[in-house]
Order: C-alpha cells, then sequence, then structure tokens
C-alpha cells in the first residue's frame, strides 16, 4: 500500500508541475476512488498533502522563470485563507454524498469552461507568448 500512496505522490507532483493542479481536480478523486476514503477525509488529506509541497517544488521553477506575480499570489493567498476556513465550515457538516456531488458537479463545469474556452481560441492566438507582469 505504500509503494501505491508513493506512485500516487509522484503521478500528482507530475500533474502539479505540468499543469498546475493538485488538490481539486487530481488528488481528491484518486484518493475517494482509489484509496476508498470518505469524501471528507479525502479532502482534509488532500490539504495536508499538498500544504508544503505546491510552495516548494513546481514553484522553484516557476520563479526562475519569472512567471510568478508576487502581488497577485499574495493577495489569492490571504483569500485563500479566510475562503477556505469558511468553506471548511460549511463543507464539514454536509453529508459526504453531498459533498461528493457538488465537488463533481464543480468539476464538470470547470471542465466545460475550459474545453468551451478552447473552442474560442483562434488558430492564431493559441500560442501567442503571455504578457507576465511581476512585482
Amino acid at each position: 500500500m505504500s509503494l501505491v500512496i508513493i506512485l500516487f505522490g509522484f503521478g500528482v507532483g507530475l500533474l502539479v508541475g505540468l499543469f498546475g493542479i493538485g488538490g481539486g481536480i487530481v488528488v481528491v478523486p484518486a484518493l475517494v476512488y482509489l484509496l476508498r476514503m470518505d469524501q471528507h477525509l479525502a479532502q482534509g488529506t488532500s490539504l495536508f498533502i499538498l500544504l508544503p509541497p505546491l510552495g516548494l517544488g513546481a514553484l522553484f521553477h516557476y520563479w526562475k522563470r519569472g512567471d510568478v506575480d508576487l502581488r497577485a499570489g499574495i493577495l489569492s493567498a490571504l483569500g485563500i485563507l479566510v475562503g477556505g476556513y469558511l468553506g471548511s465550515r460549511i463543507a464539514i457538516p454536509m453529508a459526504s454524498n453531498h459533498l461528493r456531488g457538488g465537488f463533481g458537479c464543480f468539476v464538470m463545469v470547470s471542465a466545460f469552461l475550459l474545453w468551451r474556452k478552447t473552442l474560442q481560441t483562434s488558430p492564431n492566438t493559441a500560442d501567442a507568448p503571455t504578457v507576465r507582469s511581476g512585482a
């Protein structure tokens, strides 16, 4: 079981570095379906798993390239701190099946919006360089 968990962590790490995703999209569903965790346990474990490595691993490489907006990151982190606290106060008393259903809806809406955005992108601007702002 420990090897499965280590391989799971490695796979998540690759996806975090590649796509900037982690807890919501990869870790929570994997914990629920691969490790058979309850939704609440998966969400809490995801928060614990991602807290240290996200700040240390992939961020380092993005920082070196100048692909980090420090001001936006700090302000967002403050918002996430407060929002995460309030969100957990809402989620903890919810039934796991309701929480899992809400999570599934969120992921489907996110996927639909990203898919729709790819259809709206013209071929000439799809690979255009992005403008970076730094602090």
